[in-house]
């Protein structure tokens, strides 16, 4: 009896530590991977979706390149759907996360499937995709930049608050919030906005196989519903997500069914993890807050 209780015991203490173990060691993948999160893929014929959703800033737009790149690389991954929400964003952001859909294209096939909103930036990064299917009732276009900034100098001036500036050139404080604009700063900016507009044009010209100027008259900020959109030869297909994983099946040559894989995070736990996200969600506000004036693809 004694040694059937002794061989219970150490059985239940091996059950325990090896519980044990396996707990510390998920802990351990989960703190020090260099990636939130892991792919979740069969052997073939998955049509891979990742989201592009919100406004296109720093950190959320390069989540999704590193998704992007690895899904290049990932031989399961036979096509790839780029599922945009996004009113936009940064000029250089949204141009990388351009080049990465561009990058995959040329890899495998490549669907952008626009949701509710895909308008400026959210179209530029749509134009690195094979086809690009919309939604009838989709917002896009919005082909344009922009760049704004507030000033309170009158409001200064009423509560005896004033700023002293050195520079060393005429134009190192443009944009600044104590004044307004000179008309050679007006200039200035004006020839940085329209160069980025042309860069704009460049990309929706090649990727639409259209005319400079038959862009540039449909270039004007307008923003257009997908059926419009569709029309004016800006999209390919009309059609919500379902559609799009169909398109970009197809041009995989996959037979039946597509499987659907998407990016699998895993969810933040522990004090630690919630201490980081809010101080980073912190950091984030105030990065966009207080960086000064941006250079903007945003439908607004």
């Amino acid at each position: 009896m004694a040694r059937t209780r002794d061989v219970v015991v150490a059985v239940i203490i091996g059950g325990a530590f090896l519980v044990a173990f396996a707990f510390f060691a998920l802990m351990f993948v989960g703190l020090f991977s260099s990636s939130d999160g892991i792919d979740l893929a069969g052997l073939g014929d998955n049509v891979g979706v990742v989201d592009l959703f919100g406004t296109i800033e720093e950190a959320s737009g390069r989540i999704v390149i590193e998704q992007l790149d690895r899904w290049a690389d990932n031989s399961s991954i036979e096509a790839v759907v780029i599922h945009i929400n996004s009113p936009g964003g940064g000029v250089a952001i949204s141009q990388e996360v351009f080049d990465a859909v561009s990058r995959l294209a040329a890899e495998k096939p490549v669907v952008a499937a626009m949701a509710e909103i895909a308008a400026s930036g959210g179209y530029y990064v749509a134009c690195g995709a094979d086809r690009i299917v919309a939604n009838p009732g989709s917002l896009t276009g919005s082909i344009g930049v922009i760049f704004q900034f507030h000033t309170f100098g009158g409001l200064m001036d009423k509560v005896g608050i004033g700023t002293e500036t050195i520079k060393s050139g005429e134009f190192k404080d443009v944009g600044t919030y104590e004044r307004e604009m000179t008309k050679k700063e007006e200039l200035m900016l004006r020839s940085v906005v329209m160069d980025s507009y042309e860069q704009f044009l460049q990309v929706v010209a090649e990727s639409r196989s259209q005319e400079l100027d038959d862009v540039r008259r449909l270039a004007d900020g307008s923003i257009y519903t997908g059926v419009q959109a569709y029309n004016l030869g800006l999209v390919d297909t009309l059609g919500g997500l379902h559609e799009a994983i169909q398109v970009a099946a197809e041009l995989a040559g996959l037979g039946g069914k597509p499987s659907v894989v998407r990016p699998y995070r895993r969810e933040k736990i522990g004090i630690f993890d919630l201490i980081g996200s809010v101080l980073g969600n912190l950091g984030h506000r105030l990065e966009n807050q207080v960086g000064g004036p941006r250079l903007l693809y945003l439908y607004q």
